[in-house]
């Protein structure tokens, strides 16, 4: 499955980027390909493209925060979760996403 994926806390420091850690490596030891965008105090890195929209199967919106330009995934299932049932849950998260 192609997934991407936005994180977003509402300090924009540590857990932004821990969930995409996490993201990232829990999507890809179950055999997925994800790309995670960070909207954080550092501003928007890995900003997903057209061609990342293009191939996602599933968006999935970890954030506690409203998440900028979220038209831009009209028309793919998109999923939100809050930045702590990652952390404490992405497999069970994951799993539960991805599965036919």
């Amino acid at each position: 499955m192609n997934i991407v994926a936005v994180t977003a806390c509402s300090t924009g420091i540590a857990q932004t980027y821990m969930a995409a850690d996490v993201l990232e490596h829990c999507a890809r030891t179950r055999g997925h390909t994800i790309k995670v965008e960070t909207q954080g105090a550092l501003g928007i890195i890995n900003p997903i493209t057209h061609a990342d929209l293009g191939a996602a199967d599933l968006v999935i919106l970890t954030s506690d925060v409203a998440i900028d330009n979220i038209n831009r995934f009209d028309g793919i299932k998109t999923v939100s979760v809050t930045i702590d049932d990652i952390l404490t849950a992405p497999q069970k998260i994951i799993d539960g996403l991805t599965k036919p």
